[in-house]
């Protein structure tokens, strides 16, 4: 589990699924005919409110299992030109990537206006979310969404900016626009769920049995339970995150966000995880330290790494950055939890619990 992040727009947060996500859909046989992509561009002209219509693309359900459809178009109401999207696939209901879509993301990790989600009568949850393209707001492009999920496993999601396109554009509007009234109204049409009962099934995809069941991932709340007590003294928790596994601490010297990833069977990946200068302990634990300037490019950034690695491929990993979250600007020169201080906590056998 960790506190960190391919259709045709690429991007940030939320719900753009990539093809290698068909392997963890759920396995539902086509039920209509294949459905072509200047099918899906009509639907979603029809479905929007009047405007002019350009920069049309689509793909259909008829370019095979790997390829997942939809559908964007650049829309203008008059206002100013918008970039539209709609994609298409299935998600097993009741899985980890389920929650992750349905649910509204940690303010610390993805910074957003608002968001929330909701039951529908029949059962469906419907995500509503208004954030941006970039979290750190170098730049103004808006990214509004709305995610839907039927009992049945059907997700269609549906994004918004207010720019031509996602990235790279001048802003055009002060809004994406349609609002979360119509949003929901796009995204809740019967047209798409017929799209997505299309989608072919990928029969090389293996079977559950034949797949070995991995040892369960310990919750959040498991794991920053264990990651306090270990904490040096002094140290005050200001905030927690409830989806992820951080912590936000301040030692009086300003504000310090670290972040702790556990994770099982990562004994193939060792030799990319640790190069030359990393370390061997007497027990075959693997361990390397890595300075950086975090993820976001965020000016003057230093994150603290220590990575560990026990012999059966159980790894944990603790981060620590000298500001209060991975967008905003360094509170302080250095992280609150010195090299030493990682590493004792990555190294603690209070982990072993969780092997």
């Amino acid at each position: 589990m960790g506190g960190a992040l391919l259709v045709p727009w690429g991007g940030t947060q939320g719900p753009r699924p990539s093809s290698s996500d068909v392997a963890q859909q759920p396995s539902a046989p086509p039920t209509t005919a294949p459905v072509t992509g200047s099918r899906l561009v009509k639907a979603l002209e029809g479905l929007l409110p009047e405007g002019e219509f350009s920069a049309q693309e689509a793909r259909g359900t008829d370019e095979g299992p790997l390829m997942l459809p939809y559908v964007r178009l650049v829309f203008d109401d008059g206002k100013g030109p918008a970039a539209v999207g709609v994609s298409l696939d299935r998600i097993e209901p009741g899985s980890d990537r389920a929650r992750e879509t349905t649910d509204c993301p940690d303010k610390t990790l993805v910074p957003h206006d608002s968001c929330v989600t909701d039951r529908l009568p029949d059962g469906s949850l419907l995500k509503l979310f208004q954030g941006y393209e970039y979290p750190d707001r170098r730049v103004d492009t808006k990214m509004w969404s709305a995610d839907l999920l039927t009992p049945t496993g059907q997700h269609i999601s549906v994004s918004e900016w207010n720019a031509a396109a996602e990235k790279g554009a001048p802003v055009s509007r002060s809004a994406p626009p349609l609002s979360t009234a119509q949003l929901k109204e796009l995204v809740t049409a019967q047209v798409w769920r017929t799209v997505v009962d299309a989608i072919p099934e990928d029969r090389r995809k293996p079977s559950a049995s034949a797949i070995p069941e991995a040892p369960a991932e310990p919750g959040t709340e498991a794991v920053l339970g264990t990651l306090q007590p270990l904490l040096p003294k002094g140290v005050e928790v200001v905030e927690k995150g409830s989806d992820y596994t951080y912590l936000v601490l301040d030692d009086g010297k300003g504000r310090s966000y670290v972040q702790i990833d556990v994770q099982h069977g990562m004994g193939d990946v060792a030799d990319e995880l640790f190069g030359g200068d990393s370390e061997t302990l007497p027990d075959g634990t693997r361990t390397a330290f890595r300075e950086s300037g975090g993820d976001k490019g965020v000016a003057g950034a230093v994150m603290w790494t220590v990575d560990t690695l026990r012999t059966d491929g159980f790894r944990i990993v603790v981060s620590a950055l000298n500001a209060g979250t991975q967008h905003d600007a360094p509170t302080r020169k250095t992280p609150a939890l010195t090299k030493e201080q990682l590493r004792e906590i990555a190294l603690s056998p209070e982990w072993d619990r969780y092997r």
